[in-house]
């Protein structure tokens, strides 16, 4: 549900940048179904298996590129063995219309070319810690979609895992951008909040968070 005082785009630390309501209903529900038919194969949604042995809680699809811990592959070896799904170019289009309204630069998305997405849904205990996304060769920024139910986001800094910290609320159609100073922040999901999905966003409960990112890898 649109919310009654406009929220303002806030940069967060130097290149990290909130964009609230950034997409509209319509929007998010293509995206939504679109998250579904990636859900289904070829590689379908699972939980990742941690190399220590943990599971994440979060459950994972891939286009583009299929990522496991520490590195990209063509390949699902981990679930099925099968090639994910390509990168549409309408989403290409997307994260370069991102890119421009986060920097208010239109020359921020000119050579931006985003190869992967990681699709995560979060239900109600699902949570992400806090790290890094580096398994890419590329610095290129990030580029998150929020939909459905609103979570707290941890923005931290580069350095550690620790304090200091800022949460933030992302709510369904907001954007998140990091790059520049702020692309190796530690960053995580410690609450969603429940029952806070709009259901004309076609999600009725949880949380989607499609990432966008350059992997830097050809092949």
């Amino acid at each position: 549900m649109s919310a009654l005082i406009p929220r303002p785009t806030t940069e967060i630390a130097p290149g990290a940048v909130h964009v609230p309501q950034w997409l509209t209903l319509e929007q998010q529900r293509e995206l939504v179904t679109a998250c579904r038919g990636w859900a289904t194969g070829p590689v379908p949604i699972r939980h990742t298996q941690l190399p220590r042995g943990g599971t994440m809680s979060v459950q994972t699809v891939c286009v583009g590129w299929h990522w496991q811990p520490y590195r990209y592959t063509r390949t699902a070896g981990d679930v099925n063995g099968r090639q994910v799904a390509a990168f549409p170019d309408w989403l290409v289009e997307l994260g370069r219309r991102a890119l421009t309204e986060a920097y208010a630069d239109a020359s921020a998305s000119a050579d931006y070319t985003p190869d992967t997405a990681l699709i995560n849904f979060y239900d109600g205990q699902a949570r992400m810690g806090m790290h890094q996304d580096k398994d890419e060769r590329s610095s290129a920024p990030v580029v998150s979609l929020s939909i459905g139910d609103t979570c707290v986001f941890r923005v931290g800094n580069t350095e550690t895992r620790t304090k200091p910290y800022t949460d933030i609320e992302l709510a369904s159609g907001d954007l998140f951008v990091f790059g520049g100073p702020s692309r190796y922040i530690f960053h995580g999901v410690p609450k969603v909040h429940e029952g806070t999905a709009d259901p004309a966003t076609g999600l009725t409960s949880g949380r989607l968070n499609i990432t966008m990112r350059v992997t830097g890898m050809t092949g």
